[in-house]
């Protein structure tokens, strides 16, 4: 996010409303929901409906906690590890790059599971959590994105309004695994690709801004230059 998008609130950094609902487009994109339904629908194929509604309750609830916890514990980690935020911002941008272009060409992205992992996922008795939750749709870019943003502001006002965009897009999720069959029937392969391949052109456009931005706080020389 640009330096125009943050206002200075009591000393404290706060984005603004354009930021969160970039936070929540975001967020949509990289955990894409939608690209993973011909994973549910074929997990969950030979399963009645009360336990498929079940593993989709199960799995957006995980996808809650698990953006919860990053939004509360991401930044005491990487202070631990003795990592700044703008050297994880270029991390970050530079991995959900790659899930972008991987979404541009409507492929497999490895950055959020491998085959080997996809095969072993067939033989759980429940994948609600893992594969689904984790890592296919609450893996290293939505944890990233949710570092990046989560932590560019500290207000309760701040954390409030990022705990209600980790609540749409669990609530996203939960609809959309809910309808994966019907959504599957209305659109097609073709279709989800279509949707697939917009959200990887926004999320390749959210990682330039992340390596940016991360590069011109790591050499602030650059914005000198820039300007």
């Amino acid at each position: 996010m640009g330096k125009q998008g943050l206002l200075q609130t009591g000393g404290q950094q706060m984005l603004n409303w354009h930021d969160y609902l970039q936070l929540l487009a975001g967020l949509v994109s990289v955990v894409n929901p939608i690209g993973v339904i011909p994973m549910f629908i074929a997990l969950t194929n030979d399963r009645p409906p009360a336990e498929r509604r079940h593993t989709a309750i199960t799995c957006a609830f995980s996808v809650a906690t698990v953006l919860a916890i990053t939004l509360v514990a991401g930044e005491p980690i990487l202070h631990f590890l003795g990592i700044g935020l703008p050297s994880f911002r270029v991390a970050g941008g530079l991995l959900i790059m790659m899930m972008g272009f991987s979404m541009l060409h409507a492929n497999n992205d490895r950055a959020r599971h491998t085959p080997e992992e996809q095969a072993e996922s067939f033989e759980k008795d429940s994948i609600a959590v893992v594969p689904l939750a984790i890592p296919l749709l609450s893996g290293p870019g939505a944890i990233s994105t949710m570092i990046v943003y989560g932590h560019s502001g500290h207000s309760l006002g701040h954390f409030l309004l990022v705990g209600s965009v980790i609540l749409s897009v669990a609530v996203f999720v939960l609809l959309t695994l809910l309808a994966a069959p019907k959504i599957a029937d209305v659109m097609g392969s073709t279709g989800m690709n279509v949707v697939t391949r917009v959200m990887g052109l926004f999320l390749t456009s959210i990682a330039v801004e992340f390596i940016a931005t991360g590069l011109g706080e790591l050499f602030p020389v650059l914005l000198k230059t820039a300007t």
